[in-house]
């Protein structure tokens, strides 16, 4: 296995971005109830003035494995977040590079960033019935349920609000890739 650096995208990453945010929302059967979701998905330049645009990159072919949004309360991406924590979402690992570790490297990249801004919690919500993995990434991670914080952007998309706490600033190691 090849080895992971998480980056801020460039521009020219866009496409890719686009491209595996979308198969990856498709391959989880997250498109199927939501189509109009896929352009929001695809409209990378929209999120990279919102927030930081975070790819994983394979060191070796230099491919674009996976990508994350990280937002801070009060901007057009936020949804959960409030004073004192960020947030991220949108985190996508293309499907032919799950298993990886992408997907560890981007989360704990959005929670160093989170701790380097000072934030005391990092937010994120996940659509329930999201695929398994995904649920275990998080636990792993530190992130716990916060059943207030479930919300529905359109009837029948039930999203559940999860939330890490940063303590002393620095993000517990997870075991294990993604």
């Amino acid at each position: 296995m090849s080895g992971l650096t998480v980056r801020p995208a460039d521009p020219a990453d866009f496409p890719a971005v686009a491209r595996l945010t979308v198969a990856a929302y498709e391959a989880d059967g997250q498109l199927k109830d939501e189509n109009s979701y896929a352009g929001v998905l695809a409209d990378v330049a929209a999120r990279a003035t919102a927030g930081e645009v975070l790819v994983a990159v394979d060191d070796a072919t230099g491919a674009v494995l996976g990508s994350v949004l990280f937002v801070l309360p009060g901007t057009p991406y936020a949804e959960l977040s409030g004073p004192g924590e960020a947030e991220f979402r949108m985190l996508a690992v293309d499907p032919a590079a799950q298993g990886r570790g992408a997907g560890v490297a981007l989360a704990r990249a959005c929670l160093d960033r989170a701790a380097e801004l000072g934030a005391t919690a990092v937010m994120i919500c996940v659509r329930d019935g999201m695929a398994a993995r995904a649920h275990r990434l998080y636990e792993r991670l530190g992130f716990v349920r916060i059943p207030e914080k479930d919300w529905e952007p359109v009837p029948g998309i039930r999203l559940l609000g999860l939330r890490r706490e940063l303590g002393s600033g620095r993000p517990q190691a997870a075991s294990g890739p993604a």
